[in-house]
């Protein structure tokens, strides 16, 4: 299902990181470092919206990372369409740090500042999760939504 968040409602940020961690926009010469980690963890299609994300001047591609570059999550927006945000995901071993909140704030914070008023998360896995962070709420019948009918390879 979409989810529906009021944009001019979201808290001041910056978001507290863990210590070591730093989250930034990230730069289109990244793409070799970040891509193949996104495929790893979460699948091919996330890998290429991610790619689009980073194809955009800014990158529309928000990545949480360790002093020593160790990735540990991205967040992209308005990828696939205007005003949608997603995909985003943390390395299983650094979820429950922040991390995560930290990543959707900064990216729907990118969507206010260029002038949204909402932005739709589209196919939300973890609803309860944007509830709390961001006070998201269900857009009715939106179950396809955005991605039916997608086109996926063979196998």
């Amino acid at each position: 299902m979409d989810l529906l968040v009021k944009l001019y409602t979201l808290p001041p940020g910056p978001e507290p990181l863990p210590p070591g961690v730093t989250l930034r926009r990230a730069l289109a010469p990244e793409a070799p470092a970040i891509l193949p980690w996104i495929a790893a963890r979460f699948g091919d299609g996330w890998q290429a919206e991610a790619a689009a994300a980073l194809s955009a001047c800014p990158a529309r591609l928000y990545l949480a990372h360790r002093d020593d570059g160790t990735l540990l999550g991205f967040a992209c927006h308005d990828v696939t369409a205007r005003g949608l945000f997603g995909p985003t995901g943390v390395d299983a071993a650094a979820r429950g740090t922040g991390i995560g909140t930290a990543l959707l704030l900064a990216a729907l914070r990118a969507m206010a500042a260029d002038g949204y008023a909402y932005a739709v998360i589209g196919g939300a896995g973890p609803v309860d999760f944007y509830r709390r962070a961001v006070g998201a709420i269900p857009i009715p019948d939106s179950e396809p939504g955005l991605y039916r009918g997608l086109l996926r390879p063979p196998g």
